[in-house]
């Protein structure tokens, strides 16, 4: 029996071997996984970030462009204000001019007798009144 068993050692010794160097070959692997996925997310990390940046510049340029468009308006509805104003005192004048009997107030009123009513007319022979 003692010749066997440093061949049964040896055996364990062997298949532990194997173990291990099946367990190296594992580790080996999976290092190599993590350092594809590292690098995937690196990247996916990178686009994120350009994606970001792209989007914060051209938020910023949509706000940019309405800021502008806003203050655009706001310089047309000043230059009008101001034509009226201006159209207003021109029409004074000419009513100051011609001895008109009011200052232009800015409303209009109707004055009785501007619509006259209307008129009935006669129905011919052969027409239908409908009322």
């Amino acid at each position: 029996m003692a010749p066997s068993a440093p061949r049964t050692r040896a055996a364990a010794l062997r298949m532990k071997q194997i173990a291990l160097d099946n367990q190296s070959r594992t580790i080996r692997c999976l290092r190599a996984q993590l350092a594809t996925e590292r690098r995937g997310l690196a990247t996916m990390k990178k686009e994120h970030e350009d994606t970001q940046i792209a989007l914060e510049a051209s938020h910023k340029a949509r706000i940019q462009e309405a800021e502008d468009s806003m203050q655009a308006q706001h310089l047309i509805i000043e230059a009008l204000v101001e034509e009226k104003d201006s159209l207003l005192q021109t029409i004074q004048g000419l009513q100051e001019a011609n001895d008109a009997p009011a200052p232009f107030d800015d409303e209009w009123e109707e004055e009785p007798g501007e619509h006259p009513e209307e008129e009935e007319i006669p129905i011919g022979e052969g027409e239908i009144d409908d009322e």
